[in-house]
């Protein structure tokens, strides 16, 4: 049933029980109940089950199956009841079931045609402005399946958000300081003067990828090389110059990595480095802030934060007696900026090692006192990608060293056909909750049966644009025929379907889980294959049937193609 269906029928309710609230002793503020429409467990009890005469026969004095009787007759009587609701009974204790009419019903068809590519969109977060972080990779190689996974999930949940009209910039959160960019540095100075892995001059803790070759030969050539935003960095080809070795190879990697995303269809409307909250002096000034609060004190040599006073088991160590910052200071410092940048809303998608500093980040930005939200930000948290390829998992790639990449996961997915392999590396990885871990088996991906869920979803809307091919009308004339005839049990079926499509979507939202639009679009296909089966809707001698069947068929291809899009999924005409 769709939303606006469901608000008429709130108002019968509200119309039926104004009268008996009048005509009892209590006033009407008195009673102001919340009219809530429920799927009853049972099908065969009807569509919508309401137990509101069991909340109101106390304070109006009655005995609620009583009460439930009397709002059934006056809802019934209601002349704007007519078309939309069928019938309406009593059971148990109180509770009212109803069935909606057959022609409200089938009434979704001609909404979904009308409203086309706008069908589940909303407008609810108007003006709400949401920061959503993912991926956030440090620029020491290129991305692993991890980040594929929050590329993924943050990129659907941003168009969720999108969807339901809120504001949404995507982050990328670039962390371009600390010791993994030093070894990265010294990794590339020791290929540029001509060691290699396995050699006694080789640093242990280096990274041993073919991709530090690369990056050592083209800064030995005096290459430039850019990045998505920053300046372009040129190499200056002195193996002694480690600054200039350390700026070319970031510079280069987040090069590599802009180059993964766009494979993976990802864009990015801002990129935040690390590094500028310390030239700027913002870690400085959170930090400062904090004192200024009272929140910390020093032991030991170290600056402690009162986390314990946020929830948190212990006190963290902010500075350490080295005066080096710790974590998730930085953290704090940049989750400060966002605040004041104006996002009501921060969402970080990230691996569930970070789970640890939730709870001191989350304690920084309260100790600070600016007006920001408990909770902020919230985090989506996922958990590991095995990969597995031939009935073996796969562990390494010889580009990376130590991983398998986002673009092998594509190449090989796709097997050379990169839209293919980035439909199914995104709908795969979407396609189980954030926190479960997740195998991906490449071989599952590549088949062309109803065992691969993209191609399963895809085919589905492939198989809709075939039928509507072969009947050679005028589809747009679909969403002006007579729906009547879609009466069987299969039928019933899709069109309480699609009008849930609406209402999953903003449970998605809430609940920071696109992988439930994923879950939806299996389920949808699922029942249009079965009914492809069972009718042939090319075949029908009745034509009245044969058009309702095809409207009702071009509104499954409708959602279908919403739902992909969604979710970064192309919907292919023919397969």
């Amino acid at each position: 049933m769709l939303a606006q269906q469901k608000q008429e029928i709130v108002a019968l309710f509200q119309a039926a029980l104004a009268p008996i609230v009048a005509g009892s002793d209590l006033a009407p503020t008195d009673v102001n109940p919340k009219v809530v429409l429920e799927r009853p467990r049972d099908p065969s009890h009807g569509d919508i089950a309401c137990n509101i005469a069991m909340q109101l026969a106390k304070p109006l004095k009655t005995n609620p199956r009583e009460l439930a009787t009397r709002l059934v007759a006056a809802l019934l009587a209601d002349p704007l009841a007519a078309g939309l609701v069928e019938s309406a009974d009593v059971a148990g204790p109180g509770f009212i079931n109803l069935r909606v009419a057959a022609s409200a019903k089938q009434s979704v068809v001609k909404t979904v045609l009308q409203q086309g590519d706008a069908f589940g969109r909303g407008e609810s977060g108007h003006d709400h402005h949401v920061i959503i972080e993912f991926v956030s990779a440090n620029p020491t190689g290129p991305l692993h399946v991890g980040h594929g996974r929050q590329a993924a999930l943050g990129d659907a949940l941003s168009s969720l958000f999108e969807s339901q009209g809120h504001q949404v910039t995507r982050e990328f959160y670039y962390n371009d300081a600390g010791v993994q960019i030093a070894t990265l540095a010294t990794s590339v100075q020791a290929r540029a003067r001509g060691f290699k892995p396995g050699d006694a001059e080789w640093p242990e803790s280096a990274y041993n990828g073919d991709y530090i070759a690369d990056i050592a030969a083209d800064f030995l050539a005096k290459k430039t090389v850019s990045a998505s935003d920053g300046q372009p960095a040129t190499a200056s080809g002195d193996v002694d110059d480690i600054e200039s070795i350390r700026r070319f190879a970031v510079t280069y990697l987040r090069n590599e990595q802009d180059q993964d995303l766009q494979a993976f269809g990802v864009k990015f409307d801002n990129y935040y480095l690390e590094s500028s909250l310390y030239t700027d002096g913002k870690v400085d000034a959170a930090v400062q802030a904090l004192i200024d609060a009272g929140k910390t004190y020093e032991q030991d040599g170290a600056l402690w934060l009162r986390t314990t006073e946020y929830g948190d088991d212990k006190d963290r160590v902010m500075r350490k007696s080295d005066g080096t910052y710790t974590y998730f200071v930085p953290d704090v410092a940049y989750h400060i900026q966002k605040f004041k940048r104006g996002f009501d809303q921060a969402i970080n998608i990230q691996g569930s090692d970070h789970h640890g500093t939730i709870a001191r980040v989350r304690a920084g930005l309260q100790a600070v006192n600016i007006g920001i939200p408990q909770g902020y930000p919230d985090y989506v948290l996922h958990k590991m990608v095995t990969v597995m390829k031939n009935g073996e998992e796969v562990k390494i790639s010889k580009r990376a060293g130590s991983y398998v990449t986002v673009r092998d996961l594509i190449e090989w997915s796709g097997n050379g056909d990169v839209t293919r392999g980035r439909d199914a590396v995104r709908f795969f990885l979407i396609s189980r909750k954030a926190d479960t871990e997740f195998v991906f088996d490449v071989d599952v991906a590549l088949a062309t049966n109803d065992e691969n869920p993209v191609y399963y979803v895809q085919y589905a809307h492939a198989r809709i644009c075939s039928a509507l091919a072969n009947w050679g009308g005028d589809v747009a004339q679909l969403a002006n025929v007579d729906l009547s005839p879609l009466t069987n049990s299969h039928e019933s079926g899709l069109l309480a379907k699609l009008s849930t499509y609406p209402e999953m979507l903003q449970r998605a939202l809430v609940e920071l889980g696109p992988h439930q639009v994923a879950f939806y679009l299996r389920e949808l296909a699922g029942e249009l294959h079965s009914y492809y089966f069972a009718h042939k809707w090319l075949l029908d001698d009745d034509e009245p049937t044969k058009l309702a069947r095809l409207a009702l068929a071009a509104a499954i291809r409708q959602v279908l193609r919403n739902g992909l899009a969604l979710i970064g999924v192309s919907a292919p005409e023919k397969m």
